[in-house]
């Protein structure tokens, strides 16, 4: 029994789906469903039950399926822990993040392929659910995000700014001038509005409620970058963290007038997982980012 099987068994567990296992593992399928057999040989005992509508889980592959995941883990921290006690900062380093963090994250990489440049850095953009799912099956070793509203119990939050939501536009907007806004200004505005998912979104729904019918809503989009170019090239405004306009010279944010919701912009991190050297040198760069964007806004 190879690892390499077990690292193949475990995807197509998780998916159940070979051509979806073999596209993440970069293999054919033909290769995959290979490995798979010669381990269902080696154990003398059938893993999947596979028709050509469906794969599932045999008992025996419920049972080895843990057992599997448990025997990667303790892998990949063995190689951990002894590069570590090498004293190299080196391996792999696995960062999730969601798109509103995408310049603060540049900021950090390219400190960071500098000053360790024996790390490879593979890099994850999902939603924050999604994130904080692949934190708990250990897929990354960090994540940054907004702060979810669900709590967690075995992933530990570190905030690294905090914000609240404002309404984001052009700086030659009829509005731009404006020191504060409430819901009832955009009246006669178009709006571009954060996707539900967003944390931005579930923020926004909490300020003004689920019926946006008092708005004139023209797009409605899940992708905090294509939300912040359709702004940049259109006198549309929207809502979202104020963090969004900092890199954007041509934007601004105006706060609303009543408080409508803090944002805490976060790195999370498993509670009790091993802290490679190089999560260790990634964080510290991170936090430097972080201070100096705030610094920068203040």
């Amino acid at each position: 029994m190879e690892l390499r099987q077990l690292k193949y068994f475990v995807t197509v567990a998780r998916t159940l789906n070979f051509s979806e296992a073999s596209r993440r593992l970069f293999i054919t399928q033909g290769t995959l469903s290979q490995q798979i057999r010669q381990l269902e040989d080696e154990l003398d005992i059938h893993l999947f039950d596979r028709t050509s509508h469906s794969v599932t889980l045999t008992e025996a592959g419920e049972e080895l399926l843990p057992l599997a995941e448990s025997t990667i883990d303790a892998s990949k921290e063995c190689s951990n822990r002894m590069n570590d006690l090498r004293g190299a900062v080196t391996g792999t380093l696995n960062i999730g993040v969601t798109q509103s963090f995408s310049e603060l994250l540049i900021e950090t990489v390219k400190v960071f392929v500098k000053r360790c440049p024996g790390v490879k850095l593979n890099i994850h953009y999902k939603t924050a659910a999604e994130l904080m799912d692949m934190l708990r099956e250990k897929s990354v070793d960090l994540a940054l995000a907004f702060k979810p509203i669900k709590e967690y119990e075995e992933v530990e939050s570190e905030v690294l700014f905090e914000t609240d939501l404002s309404v984001v536009m052009r700086k030659d907007h009829p509005l731009a001038e404006k020191k504060y806004l409430s819901i009832h200004d955009l009246g006669q505005y178009k709006i571009v509005l954060p996707g539900s998912g967003l944390q931005a979104r579930r923020i926004f729904d909490n300020y003004v409620g689920v019926d946006t019918r008092m708005l004139n809503v023209e797009v409605e989009v899940n992708d905090p970058t294509i939300i912040m170019d359709i702004v940049q090239g259109t006198n549309l405004v929207t809502m979202v963290s104020s963090l969004a306009a900092y890199y954007r010279p041509n934007l601004v944010a105006i706060p609303m007038k009543e408080k409508s919701g803090q944002m805490l912009g976060c790195v999370h991190r498993l509670r009790n997982g091993y802290r490679k050297r190089s999560s260790e040198e990634f964080l510290k760069i991170l936090r430097d980012s972080a201070l100096i964007d705030r610094m920068g806004r203040e």
